[in-house]
């Protein structure tokens, strides 16, 4: 019995030891596993990364010569922002004569203008016209051949069921009823 005992103790014991040690090695298994996941993802991330980069980096140049154009724009913009003075412009005669020849310029830009745009402007407005028309019928039929997509189909379920239901009662004449209920019901 002292010899059980003994060996009972030591068991437990060993036990003991065991489960502490199967917990240590639970621990240890779920911190590899955190870590291994913790690396996935690290991995995905720099997978991702490196895709984005590689699909970015054309864009790079753009994105200066965008900014370079900008600041250009921005500088211009700015020093025409202003008027400028006249005195620094070389003009024939005063600002006034100046401006009442531009004025004469501008006037006859605008009948050569007028001239040639109108023609275009017209066959602008016809096109802009019989385009609306087109889309309006079009609208309608598409409604319309909906509608009657609708029907068809309505006529072809109905269709379908009249021959299921005449097949079955000829089903059921050339074999009987007793028969033709154990097919379905059983």
């Amino acid at each position: 019995e002292k010899n059980l005992a003994k060996l009972e103790e030591k068991a437990e014991k060993n036990l003991i030891k065991l489960c502490e040690e199967k917990l240590r090695q639970q621990e240890k298994l779920w911190e590899l596993k955190r870590e291994t996941l913790l690396k996935e993802r690290a991995q995905k991330c720099s997978e991702a990364l490196d895709k984005q980069m590689k699909e970015l980096s054309p864009l790079v140049p753009v994105c200066e010569q965008f900014q370079e154009q900008y600041k250009s724009f921005a500088a211009s913009l700015d020093a025409t922002r202003h008027e400028l003075p006249i005195k620094n412009i070389h003009t024939e005669g005063d600002r006034k004569t100046f401006l009442d020849e531009l004025g004469k310029q501008l006037m006859v830009t605008q009948e050569i203008l007028t001239e040639i745009t109108p023609s275009h402007s017209e066959d602008s407005g016809k096109t802009l016209t019989a385009l609306k028309e087109l889309k309006k019928v079009s609208q309608e039929l598409d409604k319309e051949l909906q509608r009657n997509f609708k029907e068809v189909q309505d006529l072809s379920f109905e269709v379908c069921k009249e021959v299921a239901l005449h097949n079955q009662s000829v089903c059921e004449e050339n074999h009987g009823l007793d028969v033709v209920k154990d097919w379905y019901f059983s």
